[in-house]
């Protein structure tokens, strides 16, 4: 099991690297990477393709929640570390296997450590759901389906890699989001960088301000500028900065309530 510690301070990362290191016979353990922020933690993601992450919470520029958003499918599982328990639902509502408290102790860790092995060895893949939704389902299943959104803290911000350089994504900037193969495309007015990640697994963590509209897009409800019927029930949304995205009518209705609810 190969293990990266994503920590903005340095005595946390040797501190947690110490005790993982006491327990790598017992756990299974074969690295431990280390990053101090999201930029170096998705670079070692890419390179050395850990397992878990161990992955601190509250860090400048882009928060651990922001950043296990930004991880590329398959994600490595998370293990998220706080210094405050208020945290913990947010921790779980994304996904996270377990959360540990800074500083963590050895009995709490070795759980944490078992949990994982558990969910790595019994091999069960979380999102298998979140494909089969874009695969085109309809919109119950995918609320069935889809994580628990977070209406307090939606995400701000993603981390993205393109064209061999990592930038920041403001979510305010996405006008639009489109499946694209393995990835989504994350329509902004700059271009639209693809984040390996699926539309069904990313949704959710962008809170109500966006909404499905097509089995392979979602749209930023604050960016709809006109609706426009077409045939059959299906509509075209035109944004403000003139991009038109389509709306088939087993989605038609939802986004009518949503832009309505925001007037």
């Amino acid at each position: 099991m190969r293990l990266l510690i994503v920590d903005d301070e340095r005595p946390a990362r040797e501190r947690l690297r110490r005790l993982l290191v006491q327990q790598a016979a017992q756990a299974g353990i074969s690295a431990v990477d280390e990053a101090g922020d999201g930029f170096e933690a998705l670079a070692q993601v890419e390179a050395c393709r850990p397992d878990a992450i161990f992955l601190d919470i509250a860090m400048p520029e882009l928060s651990g929640i922001e950043l296990a958003a930004s991880l590329p499918e398959p994600a490595p599982l998370v293990v998220f570390l706080t210094a405050h328990d208020r945290y913990a639902l947010q921790a779980f509502e994304v996904d996270a296997i377990d959360y540990l408290l800074k500083p963590c102790d050895e009995p709490r860790l070795r759980r944490a450590l078992q949990r994982l092995r558990t969910r790595l060895e019994g091999g069960r893949d979380t999102r298998a759901a979140e494909k089969a939704c874009d695969s085109g389902e309809t919109p119950a299943q995918t609320q069935a389906q889809a994580l628990p959104r977070l209406p307090d803290r939606p995400l701000r911000q993603l981390l993205v890699t393109d064209r061999g350089a990592t930038r920041v994504v403001r979510v305010a900037d996405i006008g639009w989001i489109e499946t694209a193969d393995n990835y989504v495309a994350l329509h902004t007015a700059d271009g639209s960088p693809l984040l390996r990640q699926t539309l069904a697994g990313l949704l959710p963590r962008l809170g109500p301000g966006f909404v499905r509209c097509h089995r392979r897009a979602a749209v930023q409800l604050d960016w709809i500028d006109r609706i426009l019927p077409r045939d059959k029930g299906d509509c075209d949304l035109v944004l403000r900065n003139g991009a038109c995205v389509p709306c088939s009518r087993q989605y038609r209705e939802t986004v009518l309530q949503s832009v309505l609810h925001r007037l």
